[in-house]
């Protein structure tokens, strides 16, 4: 290749499963005319996170799969050099692609028991062998991140949580799943994206340790991971002042962040990636197009992420860039290709026939994830509560934000066949007539289905109800099950006065049908909190 072509391959754009023909074919000449290293894929343009916090639609298609197995077979006959196909699936394909498996957040295998880590081995397997049967490589997964603010906006459930060893030990086994199938991934957000309050899609959030500090706790799973020679590490767009001569630089622009600590202290010589390069914390600094991704590959970046100017930036490196340099870049990236398999015409495509998953398989793991995650916060004999109430008529269950036809109730009817409400939405109106109504039920048994992972608007729960369930709380027996971001915990008032909480991170059906086996049999809890939660 000509140093131009070598250049090339350190843009991955971002592509969209569900675009149009005119956009499809705009990225083919990108390929074809710039030989593009790779391509990063998104459901749709609504879907990226910068458009989606911008409350854009997101329109579901029954087809997408089927489209994103097209389209790669389609782009890489195009390409004249294999591509390396990425995405981010921290769990799963289903955080793109409709209609595909799903497993837990990090936060739920987080407070899986470490004799259990094995557990995230296997989904990091199973991601792999999903993502290799639609012809992905690299998942840009999974967090490093330790989460020790649960105030932060983005990371949250995405963390394993807030203990450096779990986190450092939990991110290991999950790339080992992966690249046990064959598939690279990636640690991020380096230097450490936890300890954040600012959403860096949206904005710059800065970090206030020192390096002392970020040695002894956020660094720390990046270190072991650097020492089990991780296939990549991303680097996270927020700004280190300790590391910057006071200046709030975001570390994907840093050479001290990237050059210096990364490369030079810690030892690393593998692939360095961006954070995606549309996010608004650094896509806003240049006006000059092609400025940002030199200024990020001369940072320390190899792989320049949702490179949005790939012609200018081209330019830009082919410029101000020594041959050295990019020889040094394309190396690595080389490497990796060689790893995944896809150099010398050992490239594979899609089979275009069927859908190549075990649901079955995912259903099994989700199971035993679910069993070994169940986590007991609060216990004054719950069960025991409940079937002192079973023969009464003053035990009642009572579903939010799902209604009473859930998974969790269906398989308590039999054993406890007692009156059913929910609320899913209506606000105080609503919520009146089911005061009244639970007026001579004593105790109750609340399922609460948290609408939203993420802490925006108290994760999607309206005041009313917070205001609800406290007064429940003060006035009658309730046994709590939390299906959802435990951190939603900490909005919701009066919890001190609930006789028992169980906590159960997803409200997947394996998860919910665990739940009731707990409550009816008073089974162990095996899990535990992976972060602090307060008021309690």
């Amino acid at each position: 290749m000509t140093l131009e072509q070598k250049i090339g391959q350190f843009f991955f754009p971002a592509v969209f499963i569900n675009d149009t023909e005119e956009n499809i074919l705009a990225t083919e000449r990108l390929i074809k005319d710039y030989n593009i290293g790779g391509l990063t894929f998104f459901h749709s343009r609504a879907s990226a996170a910068t458009n989606y916090e911008t409350k854009k639609k997101v329109v579901l298609k029954d087809d997408s799969f089927q489209r994103l197995k097209e389209l790669i077979i389609r782009y890489q006959n195009c390409a004249s050099t294999p591509l390396l196909m990425s995405i981010d699936a921290e769990w799963g394909l289903a955080m793109r692609v409709e209609k595909t498996p799903q497993y837990p957040y990090a936060i739920t295998l987080g407070a899986l028991p470490k004799s259990e880590k094995l557990l995230v081995y296997e989904v990091g397997k199973q991601i792999g062998l999903d993502l290799k049967s639609v012809g992905i490589h690299y998942n840009l997964a999974p967090l490093a991140d330790i989460n020790n603010n649960p105030n932060n906006p983005v990371i949250g459930y995405r963390s394993f949580g807030e203990n450096k060893e779990k986190v450092a030990d939990f991110a290991l086994e999950y790339l080992k799943g992966m690249n046990e199938v064959g598939i690279l991934g990636c640690l991020k957000h380096f230097p450490g994206h936890g300890n954040t309050n600012v959403d860096s899609h949206l904005g710059l959030p800065v970090l206030e340790e020192t390096l002392e500090e970020l040695l002894e706790n956020e660094l720390v799973p990046f270190i072991k991971g650097i020492e089990s020679n991780v296939d990549s590490i991303m680097i996270g767009h927020l700004a280190v002042p300790a590391l910057n001569e006071g200046k709030d630089t975001s570390a994907t622009l840093s050479k001290s962040v990237i050059e210096t600590l990364l490369r030079k202290q810690l030892g690393y010589d593998g692939l360095v990636i961006s954070d995606a390069l549309n996010m608004h914390s650094v896509s806003k600094l240049y006006k000059k197009k092609g400025l940002l991704e030199w200024e990020a590959f001369n940072a320390g970046n190899d792989v320049l992420c949702f490179a949005e100017n790939v012609t200018e930036g081209i330019q830009e490196i082919l410029k101000n860039a020594t041959p050295e340099r990019i020889e040094a870049s394309f190396k690595r990236l080389w490497k990796c290709k060689q790893k995944a398999g896809i150099i010398d015409g050992k490239l594979s495509l899609p089979d275009l026939s069927g859908s190549n998953f075990d649901f079955e398989a995912t259903s099994v793991l989700n199971r035993k994830i679910a069993q070994n995650c169940i986590t007991k916060i609060k216990d004054n004999h719950n069960t025991v509560t409940v079937f002192d109430a079973k023969n009464r008529e003053d035990l009642a269950k009572i579903s939010f934000y799902k209604n009473t036809n859930n998974v969790f109730f269906q398989n308590l009817s039999a054993a406890l066949p007692s009156p059913e409400f929910c609320y899913e939405t209506g606000g105080n109106s609503v919520l009146d007539e089911l005061e009244k109504t639970l007026t001579r039920f004593d105790t109750l048994i609340i399922s609460l289905f948290v609408p939203k992972a993420k802490p925006l608007h108290n994760f999607d729960m309206e005041d009313s109800v917070l205001r609800f369930l406290g007064n429940l709380f003060q006035n009658k027996k309730c046994v709590l099950y939390v299906f959802g971001n435990p951190y939603a915990l900490q909005v919701i008032p009066n919890l001190k006065h609930v006789l028992g909480i169980v906590q159960m991170y997803q409200d997947f059906t394996e998860f919910q049908e665990i739940a009731a086996e707990q409550l009816l049999e008073n089974t162990t809890c095996k899990g535990t909190l992976p972060v602090a939660v307060t008021g309690i």
